[in-house]
């Protein structure tokens, strides 16, 4: 390969690299902006609450029917495209006059993060090998962690000195250079002959959609009652069993519907319309892989989701401040991603990945032992620190650990398999985690009110203020001189909160570290020199 060829390869991953982050800071950067949003909008609590939750839905919700498109009609075009209707659903996010049109741009804009996340890891299997591939899935693994890690501090820097509308806008100029980067220097992708089982995409998206919503949704209306009204559109939903555990049964039935479909369509001779080839799974690698990597997304970044609402509400940070506290999380992720470049020819995927899920351990571990209600800025970042070097390892190997025998032919759908675990299992552990965090929060402040002679319907009412805020209520206690105590109490749970969820985030990752005990140790091509295609066509 000449040194031109080399060279175009590596400015093309720093294309897909930048489209990648694009998807993952905008899963994180809503719920800071939100609070901007709601008061230049005057959107209700509904709208707000399909605002943050819409995109997550639909990017789980079509990530395996992308994979198989993106087989037959080559992943570099439907990575593109991915990125060209990313932008322009921006540019409608951005423009958004009321609360209704920002939800529809935030559902389009799931369409095109679904479009992204798969062909990406389907450009880089295809594109690298060897050593080079490695390196290649380090700097993409390492994206991921530090983007989600930005996004909090981006949102915080626009919600304070800017307007939330550049949270969208600034995704538009990234958008175009992507696009020009990687028409320009990522080969163009092989085409599979196929068709597409239409059936069974739409129970794929109808089960995976339904999963997606209900363990996004379960804390907010309930997990078997309906604890809060549902509304979306002209529809409301206000009593008897709660939507999220019709849509866990419907979810279930769809995907067992899904399974059988597929299992038939090879019976009957229907095979190249399937949309997932059920016999990637009696590979090993792909198989526990994936096994592994759903049980690592239970604890990889649900704690992440509460820290910054601990570090506002107990520590007294700003939004922006809250941001800045995170950004160790990417520093780390960025120095694993260094190290591991370098290391990519003499040490195995497999053993980084193990490498990364130990400090992850150990970093979730140090926290939830050394958070306090007045824990210092440095020893929260050298713990984060730790953890981001952690997810800096193991993010980016697990995934090319994943991949690494998947026939070339399977590429996209096998991406599409392996990003859905991914999502699904990120969504499980955010709903887990913000489930115990919560629950942990509003069972202490009654509890320790209680304990202190407040009458238990007046704590009860005091536990209800403070975790329906998400802890916002407690400066309102603590500028009240007869409620400093509630104040208190309430910064006491939260930490709690962060102990539990922290040392729940680690066992999560331990249980995925002995996972990884069941993936073989070789794995994957070890030539230097990209696959050559299958068939002629490409796209």
């Amino acid at each position: 390969m000449s040194q031109d060829s080399s060279v175009r390869r590596w400015l093309g991953l720093i294309a897909i690299a930048l489209g990648v982050a694009l998807i993952v800071v905008d899963t994180t950067i809503v719920n800071v902006i939100i609070p901007s949003i709601i008061e230049d909008l005057r959107t209700g609590s509904a709208e707000a609450q399909w605002i943050q939750e819409s995109y997550a839905i639909v990017f789980a919700a079509l990530l395996l029917v992308v994979g198989r498109v993106a087989d037959i009609v080559g992943a570099r075009r439907m990575f593109v495209t991915g990125v060209v209707v990313f932008g322009a659903t921006s540019i409608l996010a951005g423009l958004a006059p009321d609360g209704g049109l920002l939800v529809v741009a935030r559902f389009l804009q799931g369409a095109g993060a679904a479009m992204i996340l798969p062909t990406s890891l389907a450009l880089l299997n295809a594109t690298f090998t060897g050593k080079a591939r490695g390196q290649a899935f380090a700097v993409w693994g390492s994206t991921i962690g530090a983007a989600a890690a930005l996004g909090p501090l981006l949102g915080g820097w626009l919600a304070e000195h800017a307007s939330w509308r550049w949270a969208f806008g600034i995704n538009v100029p990234l958008a175009v250079l992507i696009v020009v980067g990687v028409l320009t220097c990522i080969a163009p992708s092989p085409k599979v002959a196929g068709r597409l089982d239409v059936f069974g995409s739409l129970l794929s998206v109808l089960g995976l959609g339904l999963l997606a919503f209900g363990l996004v949704e379960g804390r907010t209306y309930g997990w078997i009652s309906t604890v809060q009204q549902m509304e979306i559109g002209g529809f409301s939903w206000g009593s008897g069993p709660s939507p999220v555990l019709v849509a866990l049964v419907l979810s279930a039935l769809a995907l067992g519907g899904f399974v059988v479909r597929q299992v038939l369509l090879r019976r009957t001779g229907n095979a190249d319309k399937a949309l997932m080839d059920l016999s990637l799974f009696s590979l090993a690698s792909f198989r526990n892989g994936n096994i592994a990597t759903l049980i690592i997304g239970l604890g990889e970044f649900g704690i992440v989701a509460v820290l910054p609402l601990w570090m506002q509400f107990t520590l007294g940070y700003s939004a922006l401040q809250a941001g800045l506290a995170l950004v160790p999380i990417a520093i780390g992720s960025f120095v694993a991603s260094g190290v591991s470049f370098g290391m990519a020819g003499s040490a195995s995927p497999l053993n980084l990945v193990r490498l990364g899920l130990g400090l992850e351990v150990v970093g979730l571990a140090a926290l939830g032992f050394f958070a306090a209600t007045d824990s210092s800025w440095w020893s929260v970042a050298l713990v984060l620190f730790l953890y981001g070097i952690g997810v800096g390892f193991a993010t980016a190997q697990v995934t090319n650990v994943v991949l690494a025998d998947i026939p070339e032919a399977d590429n996209g759908q096998a991406s599409g398999i392996q990003s859905a675990f991914r999502q699904l299992g990120s969504a499980l552990g955010i709903a887990l985690l913000t489930t115990v965090f919560f629950t942990t929060l509003s069972a202490r402040v009654d509890d320790d009110l209680t304990a202190t002679g407040v009458p238990a319907t007046e704590a009860q009412q005091y536990a209800h203020a403070v975790t329906g805020s998400a802890g916002a209520a407690i400066e309102g206690f603590a500028a009240q001189p007869d409620t400093q105590q509630v104040a208190e109490v309430g910064r006491t749970a939260m930490t709690s909160g962060v102990h539990t969820g922290a040392y729940l985030a680690a066992g999560f990752i331990l249980l995925g570290l002995v996972a990884t005990a069941l993936i073989p140790a070789r794995t994957g091509r070890d030539d230097e020199s990209p696959t050559q295609p299958k068939q002629p066509a490409l796209a």
